[in-house]
């Protein structure tokens, strides 16, 4: 939808930069008024299961060994046929994530059933199931893209993930996807925290030597299990330290990224990520929750303000063209920080998977910090 800014001709006395970006953000913010009033689903979300082989520190929807799986397939079938029969599935990315998606019973059934209706999908993993089987299999069912989680070096790895062992699984699975050739993009993403920072030159090199198409760095997000580890969020410092990093790298030319969290200011947007800042929770994104809930990021508390219905009972078409009205409206209308912040119309009060609706505030406000 954007130029791409790295290619505009900073030199260009008719338009600078800084004023470009202000359109570019301007534009962003009219597209965000569309989308209250007419929302496109982009990314549908399916959470298998609860149940993962690690229980990671700063899991959001804490998973660990032993919960629960969703529902069971043919009730997912339903969803995907109510809306390859009422909404544009061309547009549209599935997205499986869990717990680990790979320990769900009826994975093979369903995601085969979402390849004959015609569905894009990718998944989410910790890559430690992905054999050189499992690899195949994925290719099979039509996976085109995953985002496996390397989150440190082996030691810190294994240590935040609780699973001994893990690195050398993960590394073996993601290779096991590169060796398949098959699929349009594998994506690393990596959570940094207060004690991983210092790995991020090392892993750097651990990346480039891999046959990746993307390297995710993202922070730790204050939601979830990471609640309970206060010390182990970024300082003010980590936060510039990580942009710092990013910046460099996406410079020289190298896939790394940021990801969608969080306005960034002029001097960072777009500039570590291919797009402005706009969160998409119930306007882009819309998810089922193991239980069945109908919500929209994953990443969002499960509050009951916040659900919006359930698969058993409610079409899932139908919630999401008339219900999601707590998504339709910016959260900066609700935040006491945001009234007179000269950056609202471009934040809009910031992201609905940080933000603390007891307080009315945001958790992370990078504000202050990066500009």
């Amino acid at each position: 939808m954007f130029t791409d800014l790295r290619r505009v001709n900073r030199t260009d006395p008719v338009m600078e930069l800084s004023e470009f970006k202000r359109q570019c953000l301007d534009a962003r913010a009219e597209q965000r008024e569309r989308l209250y009033l007419q929302p496109e689903l982009v990314y549908l979300f399916f959470e298998l299961t609860q149940s993962c082989n690690s229980k990671c520190f700063h899991c959001g929807s804490r998973c660990e060994p032993g919960l629960g799986h969703g529902p069971a397939p043919e009730e997912f079938k339903k969803v995907l046929d109510d809306v390859k029969s009422n909404l544009d599935i061309s547009k549209l990315q599935l997205c499986i994530t869990g717990g680990e998606p790979l320990l769900y019973p009826g994975f093979l059934e369903l995601m085969s059933y979402a390849k004959e209706q015609g569905f894009h999908w990718g998944m989410t993993s910790n890559g430690t199931l992905i054999t050189e089987d499992v690899a195949k299999m994925l290719e099979d069912t039509g996976m085109g893209t995953i985002s496996v989680s390397i989150d440190g070096l082996e030691q810190t790895h294994d240590r935040q993930r609780g699973l001994k062992g893990g690195y050398k699984a993960a590394m073996r699975g993601i290779q096991n996807l590169i060796d398949r050739k098959a699929f349009e993009h594998i994506q690393v993403t990596t959570v940094i925290n207060h004690r991983n920072i210092d790995e991020l030159d090392a892993l750097y090199d651990i990346m480039d030597d891999l046959d990746i198409d993307s390297w995710r760095v993202i922070g730790i997000e204050p939601m979830g299990r990471a609640l309970e580890f206060p010390d182990m969020l970024l300082t003010p410092d980590d936060q510039r330290r990580l942009f710092r990093f990013i910046l460099e790298k996406r410079e020289a030319g190298i896939p790394v990224c940021y990801g969608c969290s969080h306005f960034l200011g002029f001097d960072l947007e777009r500039n570590v990520r291919d797009f402005f800042f706009l969160c998409g929770a119930g306007i882009h994104t819309a998810s089922i929750r193991s239980n069945g809930d109908i919500t929209a990021c994953l990443d969002i508390e499960p509050r009951p303000e916040l659900i919006q219905g359930n698969i058993r009972k409610d079409r899932f078409s139908e919630v999401w063209k008339n219900r999601f009205e707590v998504y339709r409206k910016p959260l900066s209308d609700s935040c006491k920080d945001c009234k007179d912040c000269e950056y609202v119309k471009w934040c809009a009060g910031g992201a609905h998977h940080s933000f603390d609706y007891d307080n009315n505030k945001q958790r992370i406000c990078m504000k202050g910090i990066l500009f």
